[in-house]
């Protein structure tokens, strides 16, 4: 019994740890020289700002969902058109979900196992963003 209260505890502290990195990501929105700023629109018409990460391969530009909260890229689907900002490009884009050999070819290596393990080991997504 003991030993059950210990891993209940140790996975409370765990969940606690995700909550606080996943929140202080979404306040602080850290940015850099490989990030950009994706606009999204929700169905009531509200544009949205998310600082992510840009993915350059096989000559396209790729943003991915490695967090569990992810409302910019449920909103990008619902709504393809978006505009980014970065030091590389500004402009009007369409956000086209991926899946398959696509999505393996992007997702190559993954993350790296500490930042899984800091963000709770969420599902990755994709995002292809096709310049209009």
């Amino acid at each position: 019994m003991k030993a059950v209260k210990i891993i209940a505890i140790l996975f409370l502290v765990y969940i606690g740890l995700v909550v606080a990195f996943e929140s202080s990501l979404g306040y602080y929105q850290p940015g850099g020289q490989g990030t950009l700023v994706i606009t999204t629109t929700n169905e009531d018409g509200e544009t949205n700002d998310r600082v992510l990460s840009r993915i350059d391969n096989n000559g396209q530009l790729y943003v991915a969902a490695n967090h569990w909260p992810r409302a910019w890229f449920n909103q990008a689907l619902e709504n393809p058109k978006v505009q980014i900002k970065s030091a590389e490009e500004q402009g009007d884009y369409l956000a086209v979900g991926i899946s398959g050999e696509e999505h393996d070819r992007v997702n190559g290596d993954g993350l790296p196992l500490m930042i899984r393990i800091l963000t709770g080991f969420p599902p990755r997504y994709f995002v292809r963003l096709d310049p209009q």
